[in-house]
């Protein structure tokens, strides 16, 4: 369940990284985090829902079967998603840390992306995933809660029309998963994937949970800049190959 494994994760990481700098804060509190952390993984499931109903009701495109199976199944879990979210902040901060050690289902990448993929429009949609990479087994709800917080920053802060590229492959021992916009490397997203303890506010928010994610599978954030223009957020985690 995505709550215990991310909102749960995030309270016993501030807890050991300390408050932010500056000293101790209204919003350095577990509870102010939790609180902080819900509108924010809030704000997915409810776009992709708004945007999923969208499609369907769109005569202009048809949707094919492939992608009303996909929309079908993205619609799905986000519901699961919101349900696990609200269940989890109706119960205390404590309970919430209980199952942080828990492992979870893995399953191989090329059942998460596509249905990630079905957050950009088909338009705007690229694609690139390696035979190797497709095969790897990730943990299910962490790797698509990642991947869709990324996508959505995408969305959010990339050009209007911009491509968004989801890239997968695989580097020696690691399993690369990027996403890329037709943006540019900005000082406030430098300054989130630095940043030790989520900053006041909503910004950067989304990028510290991927962190705290990515962390839980022993891996790491990194960004580049690409050329002539762009920018890529690349997560490197363990390969497990498909037995």
């Amino acid at each position: 369940m995505r709550g215990r494994y991310g909102i749960g994760r995030l309270l016993e990481v501030l807890r050991r990284t300390g408050s932010p700098a500056g000293g101790a804060t209204a919003a350095s509190r577990p509870s102010e985090l939790l609180l902080r952390v819900l509108c924010h993984e809030l704000r997915t499931p409810v776009t992709t829902l708004t945007s999923l109903t969208r499609a369907l009701a769109d005569e202009a495109r048809p949707l094919t079967v492939e992608d009303r199976r996909l929309v079908s199944a993205l619609a799905r879990d986000q519901a699961a998603h919101l349900q696990t979210l609200l269940t989890e902040a109706a119960t205390s901060v404590g309970a919430l840390t209980l199952a942080v050690g828990r492992s979870e289902p893995t399953v191989p990448l090329a059942e998460i992306l596509p249905i990630v993929a079905m957050l950009v429009p088909a338009e705007r949609r690229h694609i690139r995933v390696t035979w190797e990479a497709a095969r790897c087994r990730v943990s299910a709800h962490r790797t698509r809660q990642m991947v869709g917080n990324l996508v959505e920053n995408a969305l959010r802060h990339g050009p209007a029309a911009g491509r968004v590229g989801i890239h997968a492959m695989c580097r020696g021992a690691h399993l690369s998963i990027s996403v890329l916009d037709e943006g540019r490397v900005a000082e406030p997203l430098i300054e989130a994937l630095r940043r030790p303890a989520p900053a006041v506010g909503m910004s950067g928010l989304g990028l510290w949970i991927v962190r705290q994610l990515v962390a839980v599978d022993g891996g790491q954030v990194r960004l580049h800049r690409l050329r002539p223009t762009g920018v890529a957020v690349e997560v490197l985690l363990p390969a497990r190959q498909a037995g």
